[in-house]
Order: C-alpha cells, then sequence, then structure tokens
C-alpha cells in the first residue's frame, strides 16, 4: 500500500481523484488539504461520500506521503512547492499546466516528465514527478499522433472541440452558470487556447515537422467530456488509416480504435479515449472522445501514479461508462 495526499481537494479534479484513491486497492487516502475546510468532512462537500470514509480536510500536508497531486490552479503548485516541502521520496503528479512545457520542466531538484501514457510509458515509469497533460490537449494528442509518427502530418490540420463545463473548474462564472449554460454554445480563445503549446510539443517529439493548427475550442451544455474532430490532408486509403491507428494503440489499455461513429456516452464516467477515423476525398478526419475529468485529468493522473509504482496501468480504473 502506498500513502496518496491530494492537495487542492474540493474542486472537480480534486473531487475525482479522492474517489478513484478511495477505491483503488492499493492506495491508502492519507490526507486532503485545504486551506478554508480544515477539520469539516470530506462528505460535505461531496456528499456522494457518505458512508465512504470519515476523513476531514486538512491544513497540513504529510510531507512523507509516498505521492502527492496537486489540483491547484495554473501558477499555485509552485508556490505551494516553496511553501511546503516533501521528502525526496515522494512522488509529485500536477494536474496544472505549469511544469508541461520543456523549459519549466525543472523546480528545483525536482524535473517533471510529460504524463501521456501511451506515448511516454517508460520514461514515466522512471519519473519521480509527473506533469499531467491538459484535457484538450489529451483529446488531440491521442488523435494526431499517429499521423505525426509516421510521418503523415503534411499540411494544416483543424480541429474543432467541445468540452462540458467542468472544464471551467467549480468556481462560479458568467459562462459556467447554469442559466447561461444550458441550452446554449460558444466559442472561446480561437486560434489562441494555451493547450495548443503542449500539443505542439507533444507532435514535435515524434521528429517530424508539424504544419499549422487551427485550433476552435467551444464550450458545450453538457457537465462532462471532450468531443473532438480533426481532419487533414491523407493521401493513403481507409484501410490503411485503420491499420495505422489500430497498432499505433495495440498496447494501450484506454486508448481504442472504434469501428462505427464514437459518443461522449461511450466514455464519459472512465479513462477511456475512443477514436474513429473517417476518410472523404482526401481528408482523414478523426473523432477523439473522452471524459474530460478522467482520461483528461485525474484518470490519466492515476493512470500515471500507477507506472510510476509498477502498478497495472488500469489498477484502480476499470469504471463504467455511463450508457444510458
Amino acid at each position: 500500500m502506498i500513502r496518496a495526499g491530494v492537495i487542492g481537494g474540493s474542486g472537480y479534479t480534486g473531487g475525482e481523484l479522492i474517489r478513484l484513491l478511495l477505491h483503488h486497492p492499493d492506495v491508502q487516502l492519507d490526507f486532503v488539504f485545504s486551506r478554508t475546510r480544515k477539520g469539516e468532512s470530506l462528505h460535505r462537500t461531496f456528499p456522494d461520500l457518505i458512508g465512504q470514509t470519515n476523513l476531514t480536510y486538512v491544513d497540513r500536508p504529510n510531507a512523507d506521503a509516498d505521492v502527492v497531486f496537486l489540483c491547484l490552479g495554473h501558477g499555485n503548485s509552485g508556490r505551494f512547492l516553496e511553501t511546503w516541502t516533501f521528502g525526496a521520496d515522494t512522488r509529485i503528479v500536477d494536474l496544472s499546466n505549469e511544469f508541461r512545457a520543456t523549459e519549466n520542466r525543472w523546480f528545483g531538484q525536482r524535473e517533471f516528465v510529460y504524463g501521456l501514457p501511451e506515448s511516454y510509458a517508460d520514461t514515466i515509469s522512471r519519473a519521480r514527478n509527473i506533469a499531467n497533460p491538459g484535457c484538450f490537449a489529451t483529446a488531440i494528442e491521442l488523435a494526431l499522433l499517429p499521423l505525426a509518427t509516421a510521418g503523415l502530418l503534411k499540411e494544416a490540420v483543424h480541429i474543432s472541440a467541445v468540452t462540458g463545463s467542468t472544464g471551467a473548474g467549480a468556481g462560479l462564472s458568467e459562462t459556467s452558470h447554469f442559466s447561461w449554460r444550458n441550452n446554449n454554445m460558444s466559442v472561446y480563445k480561437p486560434f489562441t487556447h494555451q493547450h495548443l503549446a503542449e500539443i505542439r510539443q507533444t507532435l514535435e517529439s515524434t521528429g517530424t515537422t508539424i504544419p499549422e493548427l487551427h485550433f476552435l475550442p467551444h464550450r458545450g451544455n453538457f457537465p462532462r467530456g471532450i468531443f473532438a474532430t480533426l481532419y487533414t490532408a491523407y493521401a493513403g486509403s481507409i484501410e490503411q488509416a485503420v491499420d495505422l491507428y489500430t497498432a499505433y494503440y495495440e498496447d494501450s489499455p484506454f486508448t481504442f480504435v472504434t469501428e462505427g461513429p464514437v459518443n461522449l456516452k461511450q466514455v464519459v464516467n472512465t479513462n477511456a479515449a475512443h477514436l474513429h477515423v473517417h476518410l472523404h476525398e482526401g481528408k482523414l478526419l478523426i473523432t477523439s472522445v473522452l471524459d474530460n475529468l478522467l482520461k483528461g485529468a485525474s484518470g490519466q493522473a492515476v493512470e500515471n501514479m500507477n507506472l510510476m509504482f509498477g502498478f497495472p496501468r488500469d489498477r484502480g480504473l476499470n469504471l463504467k461508462a455511463i450508457g444510458f
């Protein structure tokens, strides 16, 4: 059993991590840190945990925990690690974008490795610190990595992706308020979304030149999930494309290439990503769907923890989709 701690355990990603860690057969949830909720029961914030844990929030982390997950807003992870010191044997998984860029991978003596298991499983298994990928980034990287690795990304890629309201965090804002979000849809940060940098960095790590990525992110009127469609020029046949994607993900326990079109209910509440490829007049369309809070955040964080500690990648992550 390893002892795990969660920093920032009152938001969406923190809540999902708590649920996953409580049911992980090889993990003891040691503490959940919150500056503002010290002494409160976890199930006061997350009523679905009634009867599952008697843990209360603490305002002082255990410096000797085996693994600590940072579920803090951008810019706060580094400040937290400056304030609180953990032992050299404590592994850190950061869910913000603070350490994802190659130039930001070092924090003091800690080197953070980009945590996309489908590409870097061997490196992650030897790492001490992980920069967990972003949710949009995960969906888009999984959709494009087979093409990039094969040197088949020759022309611009056009990307449209819709995310659920939980992608904006638990804090209330004008665009996450129910009365605004319900029966509504909008585009935001067109062509400039912050995840583009890590997407390009990951694709360039394949050693090929990456063309322009034209990304239009949208806010959807549903709570969770990402539905992304991407298309680019492709000279091969649909059979070759399917074989390429299937071979690339043949060892992945969570990323699957489907025969038919995909939808969000296939993946919501799971750590799975489903991909579908379609060819039309020299354009390859890739559809990528995942749960932004699980494969796009907390589930992938646990997957990375499993790799670091030598557990099977799917340990504690065999979750049921919401089919209806």
